[in-house]
């Protein structure tokens, strides 16, 4: 059973200069992304980091709204939060796939992105891992912002140049 293996967790990042952070969540379910909500807030106040807060209709406008606020707004990294069950149509798969992959591709572009979008059989396992005392989901999302944002500016300004090497 998952919830009797032992996890290794990074230490959390520590800043010299202050960090931004959007939390952007898709509340369908919003008892569950509440208590996310809360546990990365947690994270986020442990590393001093600055948050926001941005509500969308469904997962699938989470990626959209962090593209957005990443071309327009002055943010240094984004937590994605929301929750996706299983039903008895394959749009879960859909809304699953869709949404992460158009996050990995945020990700790949540059954006420090924690996905913490749920996608879960039932209720009970959203509840477990949505628990700020019990997996914290979103607490983990928001660290996984936190040491991109940290290595991003750890290697800002460095290049590999471009062309050929002689």
């Amino acid at each position: 059973m998952a919830s009797a293996e032992i996890h290794y967790t990074l230490p959390l990042p520590s800043f010299d200069q202050p960090v931004k952070l959007l939390i952007v969540v898709a509340p369908y379910y919003k008892d569950i992304t509440d208590n996310m909500i809360a546990g990365a807030r947690a994270i986020a106040a442990s590393c001093g980091a600055e948050v926001d807060l941005i509500e969308v209709p469904g997962a699938l406008e989470v990626p959209t709204a962090i593209a957005i606020a990443d071309r327009q707004a002055k943010y240094d990294g984004y937590v994605a939060l929301g929750c996706v069950m299983r039903g008895e149509t394959t749009h879960y798969d859909t809304v699953c796939n869709d949404s992460s992959r158009a996050i990995s591709l945020l990700g790949l572009q540059g954006a420090c992105i924690g996905n913490g979008i749920l996608t879960v059989e039932n209720r009970p396992q959203a509840e477990v891992r949505a628990d700020p005392a019990g997996q914290n989901k979103g607490g983990g999302a928001a660290a996984a912002a936190l040491h991109l944002i940290a290595l991003s500016r750890k290697w800002a300004g460095q290049t590999k140049g471009i062309g050929f090497r002689a």
